[in-house]
């Protein structure tokens, strides 16, 4: 199972990402996390310590110079468009229980584009971990899916995009899924989050209802406080850890 999350900044999506890590590793499921959002950072709302300790691989300059020939921060030039990236999981991941993460950092863009050593690596990596890794992959995404290729995208079995009430969330679901089906990414789904009533949950069926949705989280000050503190949200006692087991129940069925 190959899973990309998205959804506009501050809708819960790292915090939705987490809960559905840990909750699969406490099932007994080995999890490959991908924290592609420079923006947040998954390792601590997973609970792995010394999180902030953790280097991007965007910034492992040495690395990107071995695999790639090119120093970081080159544009144009010739390097390795197709660099070794298989053992860099086993060998790079910070592991807690079953759980696996890598954190890929962002790359900094001039222009509209990049092609560049960085971005090169990080999107073969990304292709080596849909295409060929046996474990469950989540993969916490920025408000789009800039590291999923036309290639990959064939092999994620589902994109869940989190939202929240609130047209800004809605406007952002709609841009994701046009942005996904221009690689023919299709297996969209959606997960409502912060809930606070049936009102929520009936204003974004109404508001994106050519949408599948897969599951509803209620707004859960205890999850905002873990957040604030830098605890897990898997470890603290939540109504949303019940809804998150059904969620995989029903992605695992599906």
């Amino acid at each position: 199972m190959k899973i990309a999350v998205s959804g506009k900044g501050g809708v819960g999506k790292t915090t939705f990402s987490a809960l559905l890590i840990r909750t699969l590793d406490e099932q007994g499921k080995h999890v490959l996390a991908i924290d592609a959002d420079p923006d947040a950072n998954l390792a601590a709302a997973i609970g792995i310590p010394n999180a902030e300790e953790i280097v991007p691989i965007a910034e492992m300059k040495e690395l990107i110079f071995e695999r790639t020939e090119v120093k970081p921060g080159s544009l144009g030039g010739f390097f390795k468009l197709n660099p070794k990236v298989d053992d860099l999981p086993d060998s790079l991941s910070k592991k807690l229980g079953n759980i696996k993460l890598m954190r890929l950092g962002g790359v900094k863009k001039g222009g509209h584009g990049c092609i560049c050593p960085e971005s090169t690596l990080l999107k073969a990596l990304v292709t080596h971990i849909v295409l060929a890794r046996n474990e469950v992959v989540v993969m916490d995404m920025e408000a789009g899916i800039e590291h999923l290729g036309r290639g990959t995208a064939q092999a994620v079995d589902k994109l869940i995009i989190v939202v929240e009430p609130g047209r800004r969330s809605i406007d952002t679901a709609n841009h994701i899924r046009k942005l996904a089906a221009e690689i023919h990414l299709n297996q969209i789904v959606i997960v409502g989050n912060k809930i606070r009533s049936p009102q929520d949950e009936a204003f974004l069926k109404t508001n994106l209802p050519d949408f599948q949705f897969l599951g509803f989280l209620p707004y859960d000050d205890t999850l905002i406080e873990a957040d604030l503190t830098g605890t897990s949200s898997f470890d603290v006692e939540s109504r949303a850890k019940e809804k998150i087991t059904q969620i995989i129940s029903t992605l695992m069925g599906s």
